[in-house]
């Protein structure tokens, strides 16, 4: 069943279009890749979805239009994105940003539950727990972004390029859990700029280039296109 259909999106910034008529879809259970350049425009299609930029054609997720609603609404739909850049509380502990994450949430012990997850899946946060967010090194912030949007409960997660400046230790562990959890159930669509690891876990992948679907099909096809090789895989 797909659970997220984007048709003919469109975005602009100002008097620039960033987005040209851009179809794509995600299944439930499915780990969708989002590859192409800097500038190709895959953080504003991400925003879009998140209703946090203007956009003409629709966004369709489980039946709802997103296009009409606040992206409070469509948090509460289970459309959670962990941003590129990770935007967490600097100043606020490990467990008061979790605890951020669950602000539309009502059941303690689901909420209480997550948290030890979270705990489970990033060890490292459970011993930082009590420590400043923008203390913590570039990778063990990111596990934080990503344990955060897990706590809003995701339908589907969109994660914005969750390896960017992170040392290759704890890009294996980020994206090692990232698998699990969408081989758990999770549905996932990831902009990533490392092509090769981003199609290594993906079932199905999108090129977006200038704005525009470049390319689709399984990972395996999107891997082995020449054109892929040589611009995204240094092959």
């Amino acid at each position: 069943m797909q659970l997220l259909t984007v048709d003919c999106l469109s975005a602009t910034y100002g008097a620039v279009r960033v987005l040209h008529d851009v179809s794509l879809d995600v299944s439930e259970g499915e780990l969708v890749a989002l590859i192409g350049p800097n500038g190709a425009g895959k953080t504003t299609l991400l925003r879009a979805i998140s209703r946090l930029v203007e956009t003409e054609g629709s966004i369709a997720f489980d039946g709802h239009e997103l296009t009409s609603l606040s992206p409070q609404k469509v948090v509460g739909l289970g459309v959670i994105q962990c941003a590129e850049g990770r935007q967490l509380f600097p100043d606020m502990t490990v467990n008061d940003n979790l605890e951020l994450g669950a602000y539309l949430r009502s059941s303690k012990d689901g909420i209480r539950a997550d948290r030890e997850r979270i705990y489970e899946l990033f060890p490292i946060l459970r011993n930082r727990r009590r420590q400043r967010a923008g203390t913590m090194s570039g990778g063990e912030q990111q596990m934080l972004a990503i344990g955060r949007a897990l706590m809003s409960s995701p339908r589907i997660l969109l994660l914005d390029e969750p390896s960017f400046g992170i040392s290759p230790i704890l890009v294996e562990r980020i994206f090692a859990v990232i698998r699990q959890l969408n081989e758990e159930g999770l549905t996932t669509l990831v902009v990533e700029q490392n092509a090769g690891l981003a199609l290594e876990i993906s079932t199905r992948a999108y090129v977006l280039e200038a704005g525009s679907i470049a390319l689709s099909g399984s990972s395996g096809e999107v891997a082995s296109n020449k054109a892929v090789r040589e611009s995204y895989l240094g092959l």
